[in-house]
């Protein structure tokens, strides 16, 4: 029995039953959509931790498994590489430009385009506090608010760069192409 391209169980599919690319305009939009809302979410919670939370002073959130507590971070991860803001805001927009490059050569795949948008969103809402907030532009300290028992403090914006590096492992480690097209037309030939 053949399905025809319109069928559900070959929706997504060519003629000849192959899957068909996620097309670049999707991958972008994806990207980007995830990205920019995130970066705004990031953003809108660390407004409001400055606002109403007293910096380096812990209230519960969820009992003690989650904390608010803010505190100011000038460093990268973990507060590594504080007195480097400049060159750590200048890593973190190359690596966003990096990260839209590759989705524009290579990425087909709605799963990779969302792992891509995560680490984007990520990205923006951490580069925004570095130029936009106190000390200065390339010296702003990022907003830091949540903490978990035994794992340092951390933002929306660090829930989005972790999620999308795991989820990229994820999809690499089940064997998820970024181009599924690509690699059916590799085994082809």
């Amino acid at each position: 029995m053949s399905h025809s391209a319109t069928d559900p169980l070959n929706a997504g599919r060519d003629a000849s039953g192959v899957r068909r690319p996620f097309p670049l305009s999707a991958v972008l939009a994806t990207v980007l959509a995830i990205g920019i809302v995130l970066a705004v979410v990031d953003q809108i919670t660390k407004n409001w931790a400055v606002a109403n939370l007293p910096p380096y002073e812990g209230r519960p959130l969820l009992g003690e498994v989650l904390q608010l507590f803010l505190l100011y971070n000038s460093g990268a991860a973990w507060g590594m590489g504080s007195g480097a803001t400049p060159i750590v805001t200048a890593l973190q927009m190359l690596i966003c430009v990096g990260v839209l490059v590759f989705a524009v050569r290579t990425v087909r795949s709605p799963w990779w385009s969302i792992s891509l948008g995560l680490i984007i969103g990520g990205a923006l809402g951490n580069i925004h506090d570095r130029l936009l907030r106190a000390p200065g532009p390339f010296h702003g300290e990022v907003v830091d608010f949540l903490q978990l028992p035994h794992w340092p403090v951390f933002n929306v914006a660090d829930m989005g760069v972790v999620a999308g590096a795991v989820l990229l492992v994820l999809l690499s480690v089940l064997g998820v192409s970024a181009d599924p097209a690509a690699e059916a037309q590799e085994e082809a030939s």
